[in-house]
């Protein structure tokens, strides 16, 4: 959080001609209702770009912006403040200047932090301003030595292991609170949390034990271990959460938390019997965790333009679909961020909560104690709400329920695993709903697919090749017919080559493409006729100009956010 006084950020906004006198108070209000800082509201809002917030408080401050993001900071230098200590005081030293250390920090003002770094590192410091770019960078560099530690402990680990023969340890409690299986459960969770994984696997193979990290939506090998230490590690994992260790023949979940640094995961863990033993999948959700702007999602000025026109309503449905881990649930917080006033009653149904949202009622789904989406939906319905969010429709009850809340006065937000925008309609018919009830209720449909940002650091334009034409066109005449007679390539595209911040991926972070069906008069009308088709419905939105997922992906590879590559890797049909 930005020490400075909000009088003083005020003037200075003001001042600058960006932010008028009201749009500061209201932002101001928005953020203290809701416990986030008053610079993010600003910045979602439009008002400033964060480059120019940045510019602003360094001035204020004094201290030069440290620039850190490209620029690769010695290891002997970096160490100088261990990793655990930069977190939690968001500081880096990242230079020398003779017996002076270079330091970047976010808060300037934080003269406590400042003070306990001189006397940690016995040293004058020059102290500079960072963004919380910057400082995501420098932490990034501490992967080398990470990766370094984690290969070297599990080899220690395993030494450990071998001369315990832990093979033959009948008790799988007691084998699961071993010293070496302890640590290396906590080194996979902690080297995970370290490369921003969303999900850690592990798989049990006929000759090894298998490790394998998603990062960016990629699934990459970590560590192969001795197939002999699974039972352990499968025990001791689900000792942490909470599941019975001696159940191997069924599916179980459960939960942990993971502290790093300053930083706390929620961590949902699956178990599934498997032909050579139970896998486990470990999803890692950052706690505290703030929902993204509509821009910072990925979506162009005309989408964000048709959402908020159908979330401003009182009443009907607003769904997101697509598959597992396409950002749904996400897109769905970012709504309920903006939706989230004074005036209204927000309810939720989720599993798991991903991200805590001040003054909305949320509830976790708790199947034990008889709370479902469907009953869940339906108590709430008890308390007087005017937005409910239902984390998933994924049975009839729950279609039913949420389909007459959203006539019923009610606006409904939810997700529904569908491949595209059109294809929900016939879902929700599939499950019960009648096409009647489908057209009055239905205000926008979302489809979505997160594709890897080409590095702002390493990116670079190049000539594409004409038979990328091709295979463009090829998949137009597929979903957008009447594109694919009239696209070109462009001459000039985008892709990263690589570099230190990326980790030579030539990619860093994701965003989404979008696909949004507006439910408008016309389209409702075709929903509800006994001739209903999906073609038709396709056709009918191809007319009104909807941009299908992949138009949308060509888009934002065309204006170098990502690559054809990756729209195809997510979407080719």
């Amino acid at each position: 959080m930005i020490r400075i006084p909000l009088d003083n950020l005020k003037q200075l906004l003001i001042e600058s001609g960006l932010v008028k006198d009201v749009d500061f108070s209201s932002s101001q209000r928005e953020a203290e209702r809701t416990g986030r800082d008053v610079t993010e509201i600003l910045v979602s809002r439009g008002f400033v770009t964060q480059e120019y917030l940045d510019q602003i408080l360094s001035s204020y401050y004094h201290a030069p912006l440290a620039n850190l993001v490209g620029e690769e900071i010695s290891p002997d230098v970096l160490n100088i403040i261990p990793e655990d200590i930069a977190r939690a005081r968001n500081a880096v030293v990242f230079a020398r200047d003779n017996d002076k250390l270079k330091v970047a920090v976010m808060d300037p003002s934080d003269l406590e932090t400042i003070k306990f770094l001189e006397g940690y590192t016995q040293k004058q410091l020059m102290i500079y301003f960072a963004t919380e770019r910057d400082l995501q960078y420098a932490f990034s560099q501490y992967r080398k030595e990470i990766l370094e530690n984690f290969q070297r402990s599990l080899e220690d680990q395993m030494r450990y292991v071998n001369r315990m023969q832990l093979g033959q340890v009948s008790d799988l409690a007691k084998a699961a609170t071993e010293v070496p299986i302890v640590a290396i459960v906590d080194n996979l969770i902690s080297y995970g949390a370290a490369l921003n994984a969303t999900d850690i696997h592990i798989e049990v193979l006929a000759d090894a034990l298998l490790i394998r990290f998603r990062i960016d939506g990629i699934l990459r090998e970590v560590a192969r271990l001795s197939v002999e230490i699974h039972p352990a590690i499968i025990a001791r994992i689900k000792i942490l959460s909470g599941m019975q260790i001696d159940e191997h023949a069924k599916p179980q979940d459960g939960r942990l938390k993971y502290k790093r640094g300053n930083e706390m995961f929620d961590i949902r863990v699956a178990t599934m019997p498997t032909f050579y033993g139970e896998k486990i999948t470990m999803r890692l959700l950052l706690a505290g965790a703030k929902p993204l702007s509509f821009a910072e999602l990925g979506m162009t000025p005309d989408q964000v333009a048709t959402i908020e026109k159908n979330i401003k309503k009182t009443f009907g449905m607003v769904l997101s679909t697509g598959p597992t881990s396409s950002g749904k649930t996400t897109t769905q917080y970012s709504i309920l961020s903006f939706l989230n006033k004074p005036e209204v009653n927000i309810v939720t149904i989720e599993d798991p909560i991903e991200y805590e949202l001040r003054f909305v009622n949320q509830t976790q789904v708790n199947v034990k104690a008889g709370i479902t989406f469907a009953s869940g939906l339906r108590a709430f319905l008890r308390h007087d709400p005017n937005i409910v969010m239902v984390g998933e429709i994924r049975d009839n009850e729950t279609a039913d329920i949420a389909t007459n809340a959203a006539l019923t006065g009610h606006l409904v937000l939810s997700t529904l695993h569908t491949n595209d925008a059109s294809t929900a309609v016939p879902r929700l018919i599939d499950m019960g709903v009648p096409p009647f009830l489908v057209s009055a209720t239905l205000n926008v449909i979302m489809a979505q697919r997160l594709v890897r940002k080409v590095c702002a650091e390493c990116i670079e334009s190049y000539t594409p090749e004409q038979t990328m034409e091709d295979s463009i066109r090829e998949q137009l005449a597929v979903v957008a017919p009447d594109t694919a007679k009239s696209y070109k390539l462009p001459t000039i595209l985008y892709h990263g080559k690589g570099c230190k911040a990326c980790n030579w991926k030539g990619y860093l972070g994701r965003v989404a493409i979008f696909e949004i069906l507006d439910v408008d008069a016309d389209i409702r009308t075709y929903i509800a006729n006994k001739d209903f088709t999906l073609d038709g419905l396709r056709k009918l939105m191809a007319t009104k100009g909807m941009k299908t997922m992949f138009e949308d992906g060509l888009h934002k590879a065309e204006m170098g956010m990502t690559t054809l590559e990756e729209v195809f890797r997510v979407i080719r049909e």
